[in-house]
């Protein structure tokens, strides 16, 4: 178990600042990577609109999922082309107040959802396979929980906020707001282990506010601990390898498919857009699991191609990002560029 800053190519390795609501990233030395923004490449029926798009997934065909808080919560697909093809689960039980959604590798499609305390599978043709947690019944009232949160339990979350699996379909959970943990249960749903618990706390393996998760190949799990302005990475019994502590605000992460695996991280424009802001936060990293950032890109802006509080990342193609954007209402594409070549001396042409 060590701590572990991720390094630039010339392995510069900085402490992180104090922690605050957001952090600036104190990495330095990192390229730019060209880009190509695609914005409004998605094509709404005749009087939809999207609302806060905070969560975006494809499938292995490309097509697209687009979970939103609009009018209520809505789960849209498209095609790899952004036309739109259906929505799923309408008037669903299950949704109350989107937070995220992810696609497996039999291209199941998993909701989380804040609002309702659960974790939804749906099939490709949308129908549900399995519920994890429990919605708060109505008929007990408001749920009103003063002081310390109460103890966490297996099945039962709370304002979960997103999902990943291991290669054996095993499936992690980050819970979430006020549960401040990550839960693992085998592909059945059944309870495996927890790391962290309904106390934040500062300490490897313990989270205050684990807003994002996935896992890698390795069956490693990854979750971006915001309010400690932090990475974490767990093994897959959820024991602390290391931690990430120079790139700003954990908003979210993403890891590609394929055999060589990229990892983005989002130093998110905070919702509400405070003081200051605008200069310490926007950027997106791409890495490599072994630690070395290879480059970052993107700044915050109400004007494409600025994004707005990046909330989820699909990066399924490492080369072709679709970025879940809340403040702005929308959903960007980002195309990226190879970085100039260098030249002997070690300058870009």
């Amino acid at each position: 178990m060590t701590r572990h800053l991720f390094s630039t190519c010339t392995a510069v390795l900085l402490l992180a600042g104090s922690a605050s609501a957001q952090q600036k990233a104190t990495i330095t030395g990192v390229p730019e990577i060209p880009f190509t923004s695609v914005p409004n490449f998605l094509k709404l029926p005749a009087g939809e609109y999207l609302g806060e798009a905070v969560a975006v997934a494809t499938n292995s065909k490309g097509n697209i999922f687009v979970y939103h808080r609009r009018d209520t919560t809505r789960l849209f697909e498209f095609d790899k082309n952004g036309t739109f093809i259906k929505e799923i689960g309408k008037g669903y039980y299950g949704f109350e107040f989107a937070h995220s959604v992810r696609v497996d590798k039999d291209d199941n499609i998993w909701t989380v959802d804040e609002g309702a305390n659960l974790v939804t599978k749906f099939s490709p043709d949308g129908k549900v396979l399995m519920v994890i947690g429990r919605r708060p019944p109505a008929v007990d009232g408001p749920v009103v929980t003063p002081g310390p949160n109460p103890p966490a339990q297996k099945y039962i979350l709370c304002r979960p906020s997103d999902i990943g699996f291991d290669p054996q379909g095993n499936i992690f959970i980050s819970d979430g707001y006020c549960n401040n943990r990550v839960v693992k249960y085998d592909k059945n749903g059944r309870f495996v282990a927890q790391a962290g618990s309904e106390k934040a706390g500062k300490e490897l393996g313990e989270f205050n506010l684990p807003h994002g998760l996935q896992v890698d190949g390795r069956g490693h799990v990854w979750v971006a601990d915001r309010t400690n302005n932090r990475y974490q990475e767990l093994d897959n019994d959820l024991k602390p390898i290391k931690e990430i502590t120079n790139l700003g605000t954990g908003w979210t992460l993403c890891i590609s498919a394929g055999p060589h695996q990229y990892i983005f991280f989002s130093n998110s424009n905070p919702n509400g857009n405070p003081p200051g802001s605008w200069q310490n936060t926007g950027e997106i990293y791409k890495g490599e699991l072994d630690g070395t950032i290879l480059g970052k890109f993107g700044k915050p802006g109400k004007v494409v191609p600025g994004f707005q509080v990046v909330h989820k990342i699909d990066c399924r193609n490492p080369n072709e990002l679709i970025l879940g954007e809340i403040e702005s209402w929308r959903v960007q594409k980002y195309i990226l560029q190879p970085a100039p070549p260098r030249t002997a001396g070690g300058e870009r042409r």
